[in-house]
């Protein structure tokens, strides 16, 4: 009987111990996207392009936000962090700003620099 109250007891630590690591694990994954901080990905148009039309319209995704704006100005992204924004440009060159700030106060920036011929 004492040999299986030692299986008994050793299944109950190898459980415990698989549990454990199965819930650091799944926090360690999880918490990779706060360590990382927010990212921005301009996807169009590319940045030194020429345009010929004064509409442009930018896109591009923004991950682990919970701020964005473009030139100062709030926008906004759908549930996959897609943003999808359009500014008028003036007669020659043109820089935008892209913002995005965590909930930490961590912020990336990103210049979109285009010509409007």
């Amino acid at each position: 009987m004492t040999d299986r109250r030692k299986v008994r007891q050793l299944l109950k630590i190898w459980f415990s111990l698989g549990a454990i690591i199965v819930i650091v694990g799944y926090g360690a994954f999880r918490a990779k996207n706060f360590a990382e901080g927010p990212r921005i990905s301009i996807l169009s148009p590319e940045t030194g392009t020429s345009v010929g039309d004064s509409l442009v319209e930018i896109k591009g995704t923004a991950k682990n936000i919970s701020f964005l704006t473009l030139n100062d100005a709030k926008i906004f992204t759908d549930e996959s962090g897609m943003f999808d924004e359009k500014i008028l440009l003036s007669y020659g060159y043109n820089i935008m700003t892209l913002k995005a700030r965590d909930r930490f106060g961590r912020e990336d920036v990103k210049t979109l620099e285009l010509i409007y011929k």
